[in-house]
């Protein structure tokens, strides 16, 4: 049987990855959307660096790292020392919308690099002891590791005020 209308074609791989991270992108920010300055910087799990400005900066500077610092080999402007590795997570002075406009530049210059380059595309200066990884691979890897932090950020947001969903 034959459809009169053309059927939607699924996206190409690229717009399938950039649509699914543009989404976790987004629900960082609808996350913290309306949160007090207070509960942005409250510790509501064990861990003291586990606050929602403290996981907005790390995302901030995993999209970094991954595109600036590994896929170009530039030098790494990261906060993290070897005497402090998760310095990134320690913002109690910083105004969460500071940390969030932050992440949003940074977010637009991961994209910037993507796209100027092909998926296959080998990292420049691989993490430490890791085998060199594709642009693919990133972007692979930062859908997963926003989404668990979104995980992170919904339980302190629904900790703090009650909020949840989307």
């Amino acid at each position: 049987m034959k459809r009169d209308k053309a059927q939607p074609r699924p996206p190409d791989e690229r717009t399938a990855l950039y649509e699914r991270l543009r989404w976790q992108r987004q629900t960082v920010r609808k996350k913290a959307k309306g949160l007090s300055e207070a509960d942005a910087h409250r510790a509501f799990l064990p861990s003291p660096l586990m606050t929602v400005a403290g996981l907005v900066s790390h995302l901030r500077w995993n999209e970094h790292s991954w595109f600036e610092t590994c896929l170009l080999g530039l030098p790494d402007r990261g906060p993290w020392t070897d005497d402090d590795p998760d310095a990134e997570m320690r913002v109690d002075h910083v105004p969460l919308a500071r940390l969030l406009d932050e992440y949003d530049e940074q977010c637009a210059r991961s994209v910037e690099i993507a796209d100027s380059l092909p998926l296959d595309a080998l990292e420049q200066a691989p993490p430490p002891g890791g085998e060199p990884c594709s642009l693919r691979w990133i972007l692979l890897h930062l859908i997963e590791e926003t989404a668990r932090h979104n995980g992170h950020l919904d339980i302190m947001r629904e900790f703090a005020d009650g909020v949840t969903g989307e």
